[in-house]
């Protein structure tokens, strides 16, 4: 049996943009066939066959499968690489002439600054940061479309952040886990808002327009978790179906009067002032191959958490704690 293929270059998703190739391949991922056969199943002229068939097998979709020889006339047969596939493609920002070095995860400040202050160094590569979640950042860096992941995920039955999630997504490889900060979370209200917001049980109810984050954010993945504990249904909260992607546009949203509270680190409060009520500081990690650890990206990125620049200028964000910034895990696979 083939295993699972994946389509993970923009050459592959082309060649698979025209629908007459796509049915080529799927036709050949059920069993080798020939060029004429395929002619004649799909009731067209060999010459055309053969156009579409190389192409899929230039970008490597479709691979020779051996040869018939009947009557002094010899026959090859092609097959799909594989028995099916996944496409797994990330379109990522420009960066130039210099190598993306992509982290994916949730969204965070001190990472902001990391990501500026990497990109100003010397190096052949740019970092690239993208907002997509703690899961999502984590799912990306297990299918290989992220270096890094950025999050802040809580196991309540481990007590702990992160690594209960990482052991069970990569029970087979080897990875750093490195702290980048830990950081207030709490509640955002409009300053003078006749909303009582003090925890999360004043958003029951149906008073308080709440603004959501994204399913798979270490936030949403709390709340959910404490509405659980507190026997609150998420629908008697107005708002909690509309999701949104950062900090930054929950802050927005409330400082905006398109909600009237949110969910989100004290920094986002601090930047459009908002009201702010803590409810807990969580511990954000950065997460990568244990593999590519002597990797030049991968060493300044160490080396920048470790010096004392930068834990004193991510102090200096508010709700922002430093002093664990850098301390680093190795989880075996």
């Amino acid at each position: 049996m083939q295993p699972l293929g994946t389509i993970d270059r923009r050459e592959q998703v082309a060649a698979l943009g025209d629908e007459h190739r796509l049915a080529i391949l799927r036709r050949l991922m059920s069993g080798p066939s020939t060029i004429s056969r395929l002619g004649r199943e799909f009731d067209r002229h060999p010459a055309w066959i053969r156009h579409h068939l190389k192409r899929l097998e230039v970008v490597g979709l479709v691979e020779p499968a051996g040869e018939v020889t009947t009557r002094n006339y010899t026959e090859k047969f092609y097959r799909a690489t594989s028995g099916a596939f996944t496409v797994h493609l990330l379109v990522a920002p420009s960066t130039g002439d210099r190598s993306p070095i992509m982290v994916l995860g949730s969204d965070d400040f001190a990472l902001q600054l990391l990501t500026s202050e990497m990109n100003t160094g010397p190096g052949d590569f740019e970092v690239v940061s993208s907002a997509v979640g703690s899961l999502d950042g984590l799912v990306a860096l297990r299918q290989g479309l992220a270096d890094i992941a950025g999050c802040h995920l809580f196991d309540a039955e481990a007590d702990d952040y992160n690594a209960p999630y990482l052991r069970h997504l990569f029970p087979d490889r080897a990875l750093d886990m490195v702290t980048l900060a830990h950081r207030e979370q709490g509640l955002m209200t409009a300053p003078g808002s006749s909303r009582r917001v003090g925890d999360i049980a004043d958003l029951a109810g149906g008073d308080v327009r709440f603004a959501n984050r994204n399913t798979g954010s270490g936030t949403r993945i709390w709340l959910d978790a404490r509405l659980r504990a507190l026997g609150i249904a998420p629908s008697t909260i107005p708002g909690y179906d509309v999701e949104l992607r950062t900090h930054t546009d929950v802050a927005l949203a409330v400082s905006t009067g398109g909600a009237d509270a949110g969910l989100g680190v004290r920094a986002a409060a601090d930047r459009y002032g908002l009201d702010f009520a803590p409810l807990f500081m969580e511990r954000y990690d950065l997460v990568f191959a244990a593999d590519r650890a002597d990797e030049e990206p991968f060493v300044r990125l160490r080396d920048r958490l470790d010096s004392r620049g930068f834990r004193s200028e991510v102090g200096r964000i508010g709700g922002y704690d430093a002093e664990h910034t850098g301390d680093g895990t190795r989880l075996a696979g």
